[in-house]
């Protein structure tokens, strides 16, 4: 006990209580002061390596530190999300290859199919991150799942019924729904709120260099081995894709790592300095007291926070835009092309996509602006809407496709990458808010297939009118949500304490009154 006093600095006079009188005149309770138990102010806890390098030397040591980082994680993340998102929607190309009349389905039963899975996916995202949390092996338990989800796409090949093919469905979505969720918080724990957009749209492009690869893919594999074996080429789809995500989810083992204080490829000075520059950028480590650690504590905490339903509604709209790529073939077909041609047009709007998004976080993360780098790209997104719907003419539906899938994702992974920012701590708070907005976000890919029905095409004016109204929504509950943490930021700047943004910094009194590090603002 006696050593931990020592880290707490000389107090001035204190109250009966031992609260000191001037914070009680400067300090105002805003939304309840909640804390870590015997937690040491910001100065002691700063380690000494750290504290003895010059400036010169820390921003050598930290660019060092960031590229190895980086270099380690970033291109298996990736890889993994190309593949999870492939495995997810090359049902699509399934469908142009023949799905549909080898099962025999009929009606809305394609449709079924694709939304099946989303149903999974929205059960196990909040539960899986929370575990994740619980777990802090990563490194075991990501790699884990991309084996079952691998497994489970191979096996959709083997479906004979339209019972067959929903239950692979459902099950791929349940286990795929650990993956993007848990990687946002993986990212969170490792970069900076500055660094966390740009490496939020690396991550995401692999959605998007996904969508390019799959109709590559496809394209491949339906003029090449339709047939082979006996197989039809959709079946082989199956089985080469989830092939190909088995293999690189044993070569992730061996090198996606677990947390900056756990990881053993970094020297000493590295994992503290890792684990501090993420202290100093949030005002305190991502320690945590044994309740804060709770599944139950994180839901509630999130659940209580009105910026994580702001924050929700905004996602929800680009998520809702969003489902034009699960049937962006099928748009795309109604362009009067054969099925392979269909297939190899879909490939340059992703990657015009990918290149528009990292410019786009390059630039947030460079200014430390949030808001219009969120709001400005929907309003694109409503030009492409309006032109797909008003021509079937070639050129001007084609440009349209071609700007439409970047202006959604544009603003989309920004807003992802707020989500962390806006709630950085605790540790369990942020996980389950990043599952909770990314699950109740996808709610929309439940309804979304039956709005691009075959008899709708080519316009399909109910799906892009629904579009444009998504955007809007992006666009009004992203302006309230800057309002509203630019009101927080005043109240910052007047030394206020605010729940869950500098409550738990600082050094504390015997009652846990919070003497707060007042450096920590939200970024808009």
């Amino acid at each position: 006990m006696a050593e931990k006093q020592s880290t707490i600095r000389a107090q001035p006079a204190e109250n009966d209580k031992g609260v000191r009188k001037e914070d009680v005149d400067q300090l105002e309770l805003v939304e309840g002061v909640s804390g870590q138990d015997n937690m040491p102010d910001k100065t002691s806890r700063e380690p000494e390596i750290i504290r003895n390098l010059s400036p010169e030397e820390r921003e050598r040591l930290e660019t060092s530190l960031r590229r190895k980082i980086d270099l380690r994680l970033m291109p298996m993340v990736v890889t993994m999300y190309i593949l999870n998102y492939l495995d997810r929607n090359n049902i699509a190309a399934a469908r142009l290859a023949g799905l549909e009349k080898d099962l025999h389905l009929h009606g809305n039963q394609f449709q079924v199919s694709v939304s099946i899975l989303f149903v999974g996916y929205l059960l196990m995202q909040v539960p899986s991150n929370l575990v994740l949390n619980k777990l802090g092996k990563p490194s075991l338990y990501l790699p884990t799942c991309m084996i079952i989800w691998g497994v489970i796409s191979g096996a959709t090949a083997a479906s004979q019924t339209y019972g067959g093919l929903l239950a692979c469905r459902f099950i791929l979505g349940f286990i795929e729904a650990a993956y993007f969720p848990g990687c946002l918080y993986y990212l969170s724990a490792w970069y900076t709120r500055k660094e966390l957009v740009k490496r939020t749209a690396l991550l995401y492009s692999g959605s998007l260099l996904s969508g390019a690869f799959s109709g590559l893919i496809a394209a491949g594999i339906t003029n090449n081995l339709n047939g082979a074996r006996g197989l039809s080429a959709w079946r082989w789809l199956f089985i080469v894709e989830g092939t190909i995500t088995v293999f690189v989810a044993f070569c992730a083992f061996f090198i996606i790592p677990d947390f900056p204080r756990t990881t053993r490829w970094l020297t000493e000075e590295e994992k503290q300095l890792a684990a501090w520059r993420l202290d100093e950028d949030i005002g305190a480590d991502d320690w945590v007291n044994s309740k804060q650690q709770t599944f139950l504590y994180g839901a509630k905490s999130a659940a209580k926070d009105i910026k994580a339903w702001l924050l929700l509604a905004t996602t929800y709209g680009f998520t809702a835009q969003g489902t034009v790529t699960t049937f962006f073939p099928t748009v795309v077909g109604g362009l009067g092309k054969s099925s392979v041609d269909t297939l190899l047009l879909t490939t340059p709007p992703y990657l015009i996509a990918v290149i528009a998004i990292l410019i786009n976080a390059w630039h947030a993360d460079r200014t430390g602006e949030r808001f219009l780098h969120i709001t400005l790209p929907p309003i694109i997104a409503i030009v492409s809407f309006i032109i797909a719907v008003t021509t079937t003419g070639f050129g001007p539906r084609y440009f349209a496709m071609c700007i439409m899938v970047a202006s959604i994702y544009c603003g989309y992974v920004v807003t992802l990458g707020w989500i962390s920012n806006v709630i950085p701590r605790p540790p369990a708070k942020r996980a389950a808010a990043l599952a909770g907005i990314n699950a109740l976000s996808n709610v929309c890919q439940i309804y979304s297939p039956f709005l691009y029905p075959t008899s709708g095409g080519p316009r399909y004016v109910t799906a892009m009118a629904v579009n444009i109204a998504m955007a809007g929504v992006s666009i009004i509950f992203g302006t309230i949500l800057r309002f509203y943490l630019v009101s927080l930021n005043k109240r910052l700047d007047r030394g206020e304490i605010i729940e869950g943004v500098n409550s738990t910094s600082g050094s504390r009194d015997e009652e846990g009154a919070t003497i707060p590090d007042n450096t920590f603002r939200f970024l808009v």
